[in-house]
């Protein structure tokens, strides 16, 4: 395989790009031992000895470190490994690992960030954020089912408290401000309609 480029980053690294496609990171000593500068040949035996010998391991390592500061979800991990320079096939590789440990669990996030705030958003708002984060909508569904119990009517009522909001002497003007922030945080107009009146 043909090294189209080298491309040097920070911290003594470079993306090294192959003919066919494929890039991945390494620092200057790991490409340096393989000969791997801009147009010379990567044999395949060596190729396969890096993903197997650095990449893998690196990106496992990679994964469990970004798992152990938050959970996440598999899309979300993905996306952190791909910006980390790791090429798709490894990813894959990390991902099965880390699923054999069950450390990662669509499911229990979503039901641990609904617990967290579903006193402070909206339902409507907090599907956002889990869609967001990378969450199917059919687990978001069952979890919401599982685990959401506030009362919209309520949390509307505790906002206008924070905001210092007067119902009964509020204008126009003010009603529809509030109305606003309310339909910004994920509330739907018959929940905000029924608490400002």
């Amino acid at each position: 395989m043909e090294v189209l480029s080298l491309v040097k980053l920070s911290k003594g690294r470079a993306k090294i790009c192959l003919a066919g496609g494929t890039d991945f990171v390494l620092y200057k000593k790991e490409y340096e031992s393989y000969g791997i500068e801009e147009g010379a040949e990567l044999s395949e035996v060596s190729y396969q000895q890096i993903i197997t010998e650095i990449l893998i391991p690196r990106c496992k390592k990679r994964a469990l470190h970004l798992l152990e500061k938050q959970d996440r979800s598999e899309k979300n991990l993905r996306a952190k490994l791909k910006e980390g320079g790791y090429p798709d096939n490894v990813i894959d590789v990390a991902i099965d690992y880390i699923n054999d440990y069950g450390y990662i669990d669509d499911a229990r996030m979503a039901a641990s960030h609904i617990r967290f705030y579903q006193e402070s958003r909206s339902k409507q708002r907090l599907k956002q954020d889990l869609l967001a984060k990378g969450i199917s909508s059919e687990v978001i569904e069952q979890v919401m089912e599982e685990e959401y119990s506030a009362d919209e009517s309520e949390l509307i009522e505790a906002l206008l408290i924070k905001k210092h909001y007067d119902k009964e002497n509020a204008d126009y003007e003010s009603r529809a401000k509030m109305y606003r922030f309310l339909a910004s945080r994920g509330f739907s107009s018959d929940s905000i309609n029924r608490v400002l009146k």
